[in-house]
């Protein structure tokens, strides 16, 4: 019985050094190796060397000369703890149309109001001045599954380029040139789409003179 019992404590330290020491240890020591970008939240820094956001997040920009990111339902919008979508069926009467009620009190709109896709369409084409029948692409006028999704298409930052020059006083060629830069294509040639990481885009578009 005490045999047993040596034997068992034993293996249950070994293990307990294996799993809960070595293992974690290897791992972590190759991914700072290997993946050090990526191990550590693939954090981005600005000109300054300070931290201002990850690859793998999106943030809230809003002003005219700053391309924008899709919309988002986490939390507030672009909440980090409160990640979440929709979860609204494709023919959802909520998801298109949205939810509109009336204001609690003058300014004070019901916090159960939501802005559907034909909203949000609305007001993309008011915001980048185009015509009020203008073609938008998808990922403009919907939310992705997190609520976090850090890139946009192609299409819909070349649509956003006009605002964004006129805001900055610079040429859309210019922003066009930015916008193939900072684009990515799809992972290992195949899979996804190519995608515009929004906070990269944004940061270039501060560095230019």
């Amino acid at each position: 019985m005490a045999k047993q019992l040596l034997i068992s404590i034993r293996i249950t330290l070994v293990l307990l050094l294996l799993v809960s020491g070595i293992y974690p240890l290897v791992v972590w020591g190759v991914s700072q190796a290997a993946f050090k970008h990526q191990a550590n939240g693939s954090l981005i820094r600005n000109a300054q060397g300070q931290v201002v956001g990850s690859e793998l997040l999106a943030q809230g920009f809003t002003k005219p000369e700053y391309f924008h990111p899709r919309p988002s339902a986490a939390g507030n919008g672009y909440d980090p703890t409160a990640s979440s979508g929709t979860n609204l069926g494709p023919t959802s009467d909520k998801l298109i149309n949205g939810v509109h009620k009336k204001d609690l009190s003058p300014g004070k709109p019901d916090p159960s109001d939501f802005d559907g896709v034909v909203d949000l369409a609305k007001s993309y084409r008011t915001e980048n001045g185009l015509a009020a029948t203008a073609l938008v692409p998808v990922d403009a006028v919907t939310r992705s599954a997190s609520g976090l999704d850090p890139q946009i298409s192609p299409a819909n930052a070349l649509l956003q380029a006009a605002r964004v020059a006129k805001a900055r006083g610079i040429s859309e060629e210019k922003l066009r040139g930015l916008i193939k830069e900072n684009t990515s294509g799809r992972g290992l040639g195949f899979l996804g789409e190519p995608a515009v990481n929004v906070l990269k885009l944004n940061l270039a578009l501060d560095a230019v003179k």
